[in-house]
């Protein structure tokens, strides 16, 4: 029978049998012991793997043959055994040597070893970290250079946020861009870079709520720096979480692109400049394609309606023939206001006198005002003078009375001043009114052709946009300001004129007693215009084109030629004039359009007479060519009547 201290004793050995078995297969790890003093005693199998000693030849050795020379000369070893001796346990790590002379990284324990509270030995356990040190410098190295990086990038500010949104370090970049040192905004809340604004209306919280729930937040906004000052800045935050998911913090950039935004501001300026100007350039090609046609057939209309005047009688006949020529001289107006807005507009630039053509029209402005309205004249002594069409100018002054009028429906007091401006060279013509004034909104758009704020059926929303036109036709500039409540001024801005002034045109129409060559291709346009000729007591010969006209003046001869600038072939009536003043150079010769390209080469050679024209304006033009006056003619229409007419037909 076998005894119980034979089977313990048994069962002890196994145990310790089943331990070095376990001890001596583990090769990741060095196992062995040392004796009181140091020396090997044990050693496994990862012990030669790790420090490549084979058992026999490091039994019996001392345990500082793996350390280097320089930890041996310090007692290193040693202080080891100590430190395990005094603590019962000793962890370390250090360079240790190998068989073959190269070092490796080892982590080390050293655990004595008692038997009956007497020191038999150590036990040591090595592991290489040679690797795990490597990987861990190498994250030491990546994390600081992360930490250099993000602290001295200047065009970003990066920083990272406490949950509740505390600052909680800070780069050059913050500093740069927010003016605030790390000292100084490391603890703060970042809604403090916030406007007033956005931080009563709860914007940081938001910010941080938005990043939070989906994982990213971005927008550009207006952000205060430390001095007060605000910049246009665009914001990012990102939510910052563990390997539990659980929310650590915020990462925050900022940029200013304050630069950025006003370049994106300036080319978005160019782009609306370059659609105004396109959107200029094709109002002109569709005005200028349909005008000259369009103003033939309102030549038609009102050359014959001098002539169907004198043959109707009866009071509802003249009537009708009177509201005929009223939308005759309207549709006329609005093609010249369109005209002039694309700067297309054929115009007969003259030196005036502003102080004297704002004084012919002065009755008519009061008459289109009314009595609710006070008219108030303040013009400068001495008003330099200017080159400009005369009938543009004296329209765009009534076009600008009218607006002023319609903008004071309660009345008021509309302030017509002119003077001069010494640091632009420039002749200023101002119209400002007592009205409820313009919208910012609406200002800018207020030239735009058809643009009104009128009711329907009040004004064709041409008035101002011909006013533009004819500013800068006239190589002058407009200005418009208004305050609601307050009322609005529009400014004319012309530059001052070299020759002396023109005054007005006085007198009356005259009868003429000249020969005139009409060369005009389309028949009926030279029908007409040869009843009004006759009216006015000419002698009228008719040429379809110029080699026609040509052939009539060599062959007949005549007194004054009246010729239309477009015709067919390869020579028109520009081109025509210029022949026949090479030719016949004391020839009067007068041009007439609807509107052509051409005329804006004609300059200040050959007087223009606008079509469609009335027998006032053609009998003025003759006259000045012929230098004949005679007795007034007797016409259902006198001269003085011309500016009321100017007043109908402002928009």
């Amino acid at each position: 029978m076998v005894k119980k201290s034979d089977q313990l004793k048994r069962g002890i050995f196994e145990s310790e049998r089943s331990f070095r078995l376990l001890a001596g297969g583990a090769i990741d790890y060095g196992i062995w012991t040392l004796d009181p003093d140091g020396r090997v005693t044990n050693w496994n199998n990862g012990a030669e793997r790790v420090t490549g000693y084979p058992a026999k030849a490091i039994l019996g050795k001392h345990f500082s043959v793996f350390y280097p020379a320089e930890d041996r000369a310090s007692g290193l070893p040693a202080k080891a055994l100590q430190m395990a001796r005094k603590e019962k346990h000793a962890v370390a790590e250090g360079w240790c040597i190998r068989k073959d002379g190269s070092q490796f990284y080892a982590s080390v324990v050293i655990d004595p070893i008692y038997e009956k509270r007497k020191l038999i030995g150590y036990a040591m356990v090595t592991r290489d970290v040679t690797e795990r040190r490597q990987a861990r410098a190498d994250l030491d190295a990546s994390e600081s250079q992360f930490r250099l990086l993000v602290s001295n990038v200047t065009d970003y500010a990066l920083y990272m946020l406490t949950p509740a949104g505390i600052v909680a370090n800070w780069n050059a970049g913050g500093e740069r861009i927010k003016g605030y040192s790390p000292g100084e905004i490391i603890g703060q809340s970042f809604a403090r870079f916030y406007t007033p604004a956005d931080q009563a209306a709860g914007k940081p919280a938001r910010a941080l709520k938005i990043a939070e729930e989906t994982g990213h937040y971005e927008e550009d906004g207006w952000r205060v720096r430390k001095d007060g000052s605000f910049f246009w800045a665009s914001v990012v935050i990102d939510p910052i979480r563990d390997s539990d998911g659980s929310l650590v913090g915020f990462a925050k950039i900022t940029r200013d692109i304050s630069e950025r935004r006003e370049a994106q501001q300036k080319l978005e300026l160019v782009q609306r400049q370059l659609a105004e100007s396109q959107k200029m350039d094709a109002l002109g090609q569709l005005t200028g394609g349909v005008a000259h046609d369009f103003n033939n057939l309102l030549m038609i209309i009102s050359g014959n309606l001098h002539r169907i005047k004198r043959e109707v009688t009866s009071e509802r006949g003249q009537l009708a023939l009177s509201a005929i020529e009223t939308a005759s001289e309207r549709a006329a107006s609005l093609t010249s206001q369109l005209l002039t807005f694309a700067r297309r507009q054929s115009v007969n630039p003259q030196t005036i006198d502003v102080a004297d053509r704002i004084t012919a029209v002065r009755e008519v402005l009061s008459s289109a005002l009314g009595g609710a309205i006070k008219l108030n004249m303040e013009i400068q002594p001495d008003l330099w003078p200017v080159s400009v069409d005369p009938n543009e100018f004296e329209t765009a002054l009534i076009n600008l009375v009218v607006n002023g009028r319609d903008a004071m429906a309660g009345g008021g007091t509309l302030t017509v001043s002119a003077r001069n401006v010494p640091a632009t060279t420039e002749v200023a013509i101002g119209v400002a009114d007592t009205g409820e004034g313009i919208p910012q909104d609406v200002l800018s758009k207020v030239f735009d052709p058809f643009f009104t704020t009128k009711p329907v059926g009040k004004g064709t929303g041409l008035g101002l946009s011909q006013v533009h036109g004819f500013a800068h036709q006239a190589d002058g500039r407009i200005e418009i300001a208004s305050t609601l409540g307050k009322g609005t001024t529009v400014s004319i801005y012309l530059p001052r004129g070299a020759a002396a002034a023109t005054g007005t045109t006085a007198g009356h129409s005259v009868r003429g007693s000249a020969t005139v060559l009409l060369i005009e291709d389309n028949p009926a346009v030279a029908d007409a215009s040869t009843g009004l000729l006759e009216q006015l007591g000419y002698t009228v010969r008719w040429a379809s084109n110029a080699e026609a006209a040509l052939s009539e003046i060599e062959t007949n001869g005549v007194d004054v030629v009246f010729s239309d600038i477009v015709m067919p072939g390869k020579m028109d009536g520009l081109k025509l004039a210029r022949t026949i003043r090479d030719r016949r150079p004391e020839l009067p010769i007068l041009l007439t359009t609807g509107y052509s390209e051409s005329a804006r080469n004609v300059r200040s050679d050959f007087p223009v007479l606008r079509k469609p024209y009335r027998i006032q304006d053609l009998s003025r033009a003759l006259s000045k060519l012929t230098g004949q006056r005679s007795e007034s003619v007797p016409d259902d229409l006198p001269a003085d009547e011309d500016l009321p007419r100017k007043a109908r037909a402002r928009s």
